[in-house]
């Protein structure tokens, strides 16, 4: 697994980084990111910011999910009903041994077998 180069780059690794979440992490415009690291006493244009997260943002991604631990392979299907526009509908959603959430089907009748043989096939 190579590291992240940021070699060539005007600003420190962290700095980047920190504006690339900011933009990805909240929905946040490239001008408010430039806003918010002006603040910090940082001066960097906006267009900067959208080279960054145009660069760095797959980068960082990729690098999370590889970090990102494995789904394990005991999975329970949970069932709910939820009202969607007043009408009651079936939310389906599979969840590994740790409590993550794997995948989630919206139904509007309820057919189990469905359910779990669409959460299965992902």
């Amino acid at each position: 697994m190579r590291s992240i180069s940021y070699r060539g780059y005007r600003f420190p690794p962290d700095i980047i980084q920190h504006g690339v979440w900011l933009y990805l992490r909240f929905a946040l415009s490239f001008r408010d990111v430039e806003d918010l690291l002006a603040e910090r006493g940082i001066v960097v244009s906006y267009e900067t910011i959208r080279r960054w997260v145009a660069h760095f943002g797959p980068l960082i991604a990729a690098d999370l999910r590889r970090r990102r631990c494995r789904p394990h392979a005991i999975w329970r299907l949970d069932e709910m009903v939820v009202s969607i526009a007043g009408k009651p509908m079936y939310l389906w959603r599979a969840i590994d041994a740790e409590g993550e959430v794997l995948e989630v089907l919206i139904q509007r009748k309820r057919d189990t077998r469905a359910a779990a043989v669409s959460c299965a096939s992902s």
